[in-house]
């Protein structure tokens, strides 16, 4: 199957977003595709602030990029948009690291006021970069998002089936989107 990069865009080592990604990849992963975690957060604040393109974790998340067939974004929705750890990350990526990839974009909030996020604030950028699909996104509300003690969470009823939807979506989309070679 296909290589799938989860990436996280959350600054919180508790987050729901984050959570639910790993959460959606055991999905993913039980399909049949290979899935790499990258929790943004991870990478040293001096590299992306400094926009330290060199810096070693920098370069290794460009080649999780490239080496990605599909890419699974995830991000808190702070003031109207994604978040800033998220921001540094792509401005970082070379202009067209999503091309010829299948992009699935997730966000999660506390209120319906900020469900297009995804497509006024993140589709926008995801498309610059060169994806070759980018596949019908979701926001799920924090309050459908249940956290328990040992990691794992609950996902209500109606936001899984709506998760489930467009994760098959996804994978179905990443079976057929050919490779498009990035220009010399």
């Amino acid at each position: 199957m296909a290589t799938v990069l989860s990436v996280s865009g959350s600054p919180s080592t508790s987050s729901r977003t984050g959570r639910l990604l790993r959460h959606l990849d055991q999905r993913l992963a039980a399909q049949g595709h290979e899935v790499i975690p990258l929790d943004v957060r991870t990478i040293p604040a001096e590299a992306l602030l400094g926009a330290d393109f060199r810096h070693p974790a920098i370069v290794e998340a460009t080649e999780l990029f490239a080496r990605a067939d599909g890419v699974v974004v995830g991000t808190p929705v702070y003031k109207a948009s994604y978040s800033g750890v998220l921001k540094a990350l792509l401005d970082l990526l070379p202009q067209y690291a999503l091309t010829g990839k299948t992009v699935l974009p997730l966000a999660t909030g506390g209120s319906t006021a900020h469900v297009l996020a995804i497509d006024y604030a993140l589709r926008p950028v995801l498309n610059s970069m060169g994806a070759a699909h980018i596949v019908q996104g979701w926001f799920t509300l924090d309050k459908d998002i249940t956290a328990h003690e040992d990691g794992s969470i609950t996902v209500a009823p109606t936001a899984t089936e709506a998760l489930t939807h467009v994760l098959d979506q996804f994978s179905v989309a990443l079976g057929r989107t050919p490779y498009l070679a990035a220009a010399s």
